[in-house]
């Protein structure tokens, strides 16, 4: 007789993650590989993140932590909101996670309940459809375009039919990069506080970013704020995240966290501070990713790929290629397995126009970056 499983098992998979998996398997027999699907920043942790958690392991017992944090990481998180946005957030209001990831998750846990609709840009991060849907949310997709920069637009909202729980938006964005300005921000802030939407704003890419600034919702009541190490502090595996929370969220949060992580992982919270104090080290990454950029939009379009979305922000570069083909999972295998460049099809993204989209992710080396644009180039005459 066959056994349950639960429906939640039939979640759809975070399909760059398999391209990074069939990417390895070309590694590990052999094959040359130049990574351009996952974002990950080709540099290790800050140098004073790995002297400081070499100290944490020589003395400290590395052993669980407050659910929401070890209180110095706490304090120097909310420091930071006062040095990087001028914004005054109480160290209370941080939750350390595991990763941005488990913060979205406690986050949809303590905000939503089954049922809930919950409002989101297409393209964008697939695991936010991905995790609500497990949690029996729904996803209410808004379709974007190049005219917005893909980000959502207050009449946009008013266009969705329905009742609304919740919006997350994402500032830079992913895949496109677009940074929404200021005052975008406070007018979708004001539209969400004045319709009883609770407001999730994704700021893991605040840092990277060319010629502007992103902003952060901290400032506004009632919204979540969530950030990582991740990226722009470089520390992808470290799995170290944390949120911003309104006062009413912090206990819910708290108590989830408790049953579902115990603690986020006690090493990296040990060390996770100093990066806060390696800007100028950090900054030379930034300064790399905007070098990559350059050299990648002015070659990609001689290897066919013309139809890029500038990037504000974040280390991604998404190209319509319809022209090119009409099945972009199927393109970027032909890719991988003819060049060794691994990128990510636009269906993880965007799965109704995802077809005809491509995301290539410049945060490698720029000799990297400058191989795979030739090894394109090559490929597409």
């Amino acid at each position: 007789m066959a056994l349950k499983a639960s429906r939640r098992a039939a979640i759809d998979p975070f399909i760059v993650m398999e391209v990074m998996r069939a990417a390895n398997e070309r590694a590990a027999s052999g094959g040359d590989v130049i990574h351009m699907e996952v974002g990950q920043p080709s540099t290790p942790a800050p140098r004073a993140v790995r002297e400081a958690a070499q100290k944490a392991l020589d003395r400290d017992l590395i052993g669980y932590t407050d659910a929401l944090g070890v209180p110095a990481l706490r304090r120097r998180i909310a420091q930071h909101y006062s040095e990087f946005y001028d914004i005054d957030v109480a160290a209370s209001r941080i939750a350390v996670t595991t990763g941005s990831s488990g913060g979205f998750l406690l986050a949809f846990l303590a905000a939503f309940d089954p049922g809930d609709r919950v409002a989101l840009a297409m393209p964008g991060y697939p695991c936010y459809r991905h995790i609500l849907a497990a949690l029996g949310l729904e996803p209410v997709l808004i379709e974007t375009g190049p005219e917005t920069k893909f980000q959502p637009t207050i009449a946009a909202l008013e266009a969705l039919a329905g009742r609304l729980d919740g919006l997350i938006i994402a500032s830079p964005s992913n895949p496109v990069g677009a940074v929404l300005p200021a005052a975008e921000l406070d007018v979708i802030a004001a539209w969400c506080a004045k319709n009883g939407v609770r407001l999730v704003s994704d700021e893991i890419y605040h840092g990277i970013t060319f010629g502007t600034h992103a902003s952060s919702a901290a400032c506004h009541d009632g919204a979540i704020v969530i950030n990582s190490f991740s990226k722009y502090f470089s520390m992808t595996g470290w799995r170290l995240g944390w949120m911003v929370l309104p006062d009413d969220l912090v206990k819910p949060v708290e108590r989830l966290a408790q049953n579902f992580f115990i603690s986020a992982p006690s090493l990296s919270q040990l060390a996770g501070g100093a990066a806060f104090d390696a800007h100028e080290e950090l900054q030379g990454n930034v300064a790399r990713y905007a070098q990559n950029r350059e050299l990648l939009l002015n070659e990609l379009p001689r290897a066919g790929f013309d139809d890029l979305t500038s990037t504000d922000g974040a280390f991604y570069i998404y190209a319509h290629v319809a022209k090119l083909t009409d099945d972009s999972l199927g393109f970027c295998r032909r890719m991988l397995a003819e060049t060794g460049i691994a990128a990510t099809p636009g269906i993880d993204f965007d799965p109704a126009r995802g077809r005809h989209y491509m995301r290539f992710c410049f945060s490698g080396a720029t000799a990297d970056m400058a191989e795979a644009a030739r090894r394109l180039i090559a490929w597409r005459k």
